[in-house]
């Protein structure tokens, strides 16, 4: 008896020339061709912008802005000559402010302080880089008293 013969045929699903069951070919990728640029500026594209999320505060408390607090405002009176000068001649007060407080915030924190009226207030920032207020008072009080009152004279 003869030995059976060999099939010459290649099993189905596989590729002629490869290995059983090591999948297709490669094939080399293709090369990315280069962005044709038309503009001479570059836009950076949009991304996605996240909101804040603090995991703890950054200051322990929340500021209270200068309207709402007097004693932030006025720092302290001039006992100076020339600010003695200024209370007995011209009824006029000189004080140390806060330098953020402007000429309205100076005179509501002095009228509720000290329970008078003002005048006018005029302010200047000194070489040093505080800001010094004259606060002119009306009429009806005597900057001598009040002076007396907070303890300059």
């Amino acid at each position: 008896m003869a030995p059976p013969k060999k099939d010459n045929k290649v099993a189905k699903g596989s590729k002629k020339g490869g290995a059983k069951g090591k999948g297709p070919r490669y094939t080399p990728k293709k090369r990315k061709t280069a962005n044709i640029r038309t503009t001479v500026q570059f836009h950076r594209p949009y991304t996605l912008r996240t909101p804040r999320a603090p995991k703890y505060a950054r200051r322990s408390s929340s500021r209270t802005p200068l309207t709402q607090d007097r004693y932030r405002v006025l720092r302290y009176p001039l006992t100076t000559e020339a600010a003695m000068k200024k209370i007995e001649d011209n009824n006029t007060l000189v004080f140390i402010v806060d330098l953020r407080a402007n000429k309205v915030q100076i005179k509501n924190a002095i009228s509720k302080m000290y329970d008078i009226k003002i005048a006018k207030v005029r302010t200047l920032i000194r070489p040093d880089g505080l800001k010094k207020a004259y606060v002119k008072l009306q009429n009806d009080y005597d900057a001598l008293d009040v002076a007396n009152k907070i303890g300059v004279l």
